[in-house]
């Protein structure tokens, strides 16, 4: 097996790992509160990371004040946002429709990114934003069967997105960028920390800690959240940035399949036209000419 070829194998078992999310989510939702559910990945996930630091000798970063604001700001929206909001919204809509609206992800980040610093998008980034946006019009078209509030969840899941975007642009005001495992291992602090006071006001043990949740939290912790991390700069290092982008096209996939094989959900002709539109958005953005985002941020 060529260095290419195993990278592309690890991206694309990375990504998968983030579709998986969603089911992982949809479990957590049927049992735990949003922020103890949050609080509880992150406190499964610290250690771990805590470790690979150690074994690969990275020192833990020591920002400025500004920077540590900043770092806040990325946990308060990028991590506890994003889970809190992918787990509630998952109370209302289906797996399938959430894992759609979440790899409309790349392309809503450059949109926000493009609003935010002004900068003039090309023809090809607005194309792909109208792509995504169709995409999810199709999801939102119509409520799935017993789901009538799946609107209300949608939205939750589509303000998960722009948190994550919310990461992203933060990301760009750090004076001293971090290394990938110390930003991961920061923000696992960093979240737990923020998460924690919200979880103890839904007091979680007042309703029991359902074991099928609890271990949905622990894989999301353990394999999309570390293991992920390791599988996708794995795959970075051997690919170019364009190539690494294309990849993130394997996570709606991977949650409709997931949704679909795992949780039972029908897959309906309107879920296959948003996943397409959403597909063919993430492929003409990473075809574009210029950098290409080599992470996947911290899930």
């Amino acid at each position: 097996m060529t260095r290419r070829t195993q990278g592309y194998l690890y991206l694309a078992l990375a990504m998968a790992t983030v579709g998986s999310t969603v089911v992982a989510s949809k479990l957590i939702a049927a049992g735990l509160p949003p922020f103890t559910a949050t609080a509880l990945r992150f406190a499964v996930a610290l250690p771990l990371f805590a470790a690979l630091m150690a074994g690969t000798r990275t020192p833990w970063p020591r920002p400025d004040r500004r920077d540590g604001l900043v770092l806040l700001l990325q946990a308060g929206a990028g991590s506890v946002g994003y889970t809190a909001l992918l787990i509630l919204g998952l109370r209302y809509t289906s797996a399938a429709d959430a894992g759609i609206i979440i790899g409309t992800m790349p392309v809503v980040s450059t949109a926000t990114a493009t609003l935010v610093l002004g900068e003039r998008p090309r023809p090809a980034t607005l194309a792909a934003i109208a792509l995504a946006a169709a995409g999810v019009l199709f999801i939102a078209m119509q409520a799935g069967p017993g789901q009538p509030q799946s609107w209300l969840g949608n939205l939750l899941i589509f303000g998960a997105i722009v948190c994550e975007s919310l990461f992203i642009l933060l990301n760009k005001r750090l004076r001293q960028p971090l290394r990938p495992l110390a930003q991961s291992a920061c923000m696992s602090a960093l979240g737990l920390a923020v998460a924690a006071p919200a979880a103890l006001l839904e007091a979680p043990w007042a309703g029991g800690l359902p074991s099928g949740a609890l271990t949905a939290v622990a894989y999301y912790a353990v394999v999309p959240t570390v293991a992920g991390f390791l599988l996708w700069y794995a795959g970075a290092e051997r690919v170019s940035g364009a190539e690494a982008a294309l990849f993130t096209a394997v996570a709606p996939v991977a949650a409709l399949l997931l949704a679909a094989g795992v949780l039972g959900e029908p897959v309906t002709p309107r879920q296959l036209l948003g996943v397409a539109c959403v597909l063919a958005s993430v492929f003409m953005l990473a075809l574009q000419p210029g950098p290409a985002a080599r992470g996947r941020g911290h899930q």
